[in-house]
């Protein structure tokens, strides 16, 4: 059975680490811990987890602070996790059976990542990274921010997946920070981190720069194309947020000259149409969203939701806006199938009940 080392970067995480811990200590087979500068009970805490804590120091590198943790390693694999990640308990026995049944001969297992849920605690974003890698110098973190660790070697699909729980909030302005920093420095930004830098200028709301990073990807032909379709998305805010809907509406089209439609975008059409009343229209969107597959294994980021419940309800509202109340129902309720929970599908019911 391989065994595993547990490597994680941690900075002031007294609120989230023990919590991280707790989930995972006892199915690992080493904890190494790399404290960049706490100055809370940080390490403290990591000491009673493992004796193996570290201190290095920040760089503005997340890639050179995990390489760091990796090379403390003496397992087979070195699996990452942020503190404020878990390892629900529904997960642990999988987790088990991985290590059983891995074959010797798996460089990457891939697993998913839940960072965003829903009212009933389901996830609602999820998209798969690489968590365990082989301990070698081969693999190895790129990248100051959104590091990654470039694939290749045979890779896996796991079931396990490790959920992001943060509690309160952290720096928003530190990856924007360091992308800035890097271009004062004179570094020529690579595709991947174009296009994060302008996903940072987004969530900055200045919008136009945003825009004018992510043209600068787009039309460089180079890229990932999951990162260039959801570049499209992310210029269809920016256009929305000031005011351009006609841009907004182009920018989501554009997405198709990459690849096949995606669900969440063929769901920002559609309501397009829908808030503009078109609602033909809107029911074409939305339909095909319904019907587009799940591509789980594709690596970009995914939006459950927009596979089945949510063009369900927008279906529903379509529908009674024509007039047409059976067929809203019938979509109601089918959304309810899907998340009976949801208030928006019982405050529909209630109506549908009243008629």
């Amino acid at each position: 059975m391989p065994t595993v080392s547990l490597c994680m970067i941690v900075k002031n995480e007294e609120m989230h680490l023990a919590r991280c811990l707790e989930s995972v200590a006892e199915l690992v087979d080493e904890i190494i811990i790399v404290d960049t500068g706490s100055t809370d009970r940080t390490v403290e805490l990591a000491s009673r987890y493992t004796p193996k804590v570290y201190s290095h120091p920040w760089k503005d590198d997340f890639s050179d602070a995990r390489n760091y943790s990796f090379s403390k390693a003496s397992m087979d694999y070195c699996m990452w996790m942020d503190a404020d990640d878990i390892l629900e308990e529904s997960d642990k026995d999988k987790f088990v059976q991985l290590k059983r049944s891995l074959s010797s001969d798996i460089d990457i297992v891939m697993m998913r990542y839940h960072t965003s849920f829903d009212e009933a605690g389901k996830p609602s974003f999820s998209y798969f990274r690489e968590r365990w890698i082989r301990n070698c110098a081969e693999y190895r973190w790129v990248g100051e921010v959104h590091e990654v660790i470039p694939p290749k070697g045979k890779m896996i699909y796991s079931d396990v997946a490790i959920c992001h729980k943060k509690i309160g909030s952290g720096d928003p302005d530190r990856n924007l920070k360091i992308y800035q920093k890097m271009i004062a420095d004179g570094k020529l930004l690579k595709p991947r981190q174009q296009y994060y830098y302008g996903r940072e200028l987004f969530y900055h709301k200045r919008f136009e720069e945003a825009i004018a990073v992510l043209e600068g990807f787009l039309l460089s032909g180079e890229g990932w194309v999951e990162n260039k379709i959801e570049a499209c998305s992310i210029c269809a805010n920016c256009y929305n947020q000031m005011g351009q809907e006609q841009s907004a509406l182009l920018s989501l089209l554009r997405s198709m000259s990459f690849d096949l439609p995606r669900a969440e975008l063929c769901c920002e059409i559609g309501k397009y149409f829908l808030e503009h009343g078109m609602y033909q229209n809107a029911i074409y969107w939305y339909e095909t969203a319904l019907n587009l597959p799940k591509n789980e294994y594709s690596g970009g980021f995914m939006l459950p939701d927009c596979y089945d419940y949510i063009p369900l309800m927008q279906l529903c509202v379509c529908y009674d806006r024509l007039g047409d109340s059976e067929k809203a129902k019938d979509y109601n309720d089918k959304a309810g199938a899907c998340k009976p929970y949801s208030q928006a599908y019982l405050y529909n019911k209630r109506y549908f009940d009243h008629l």
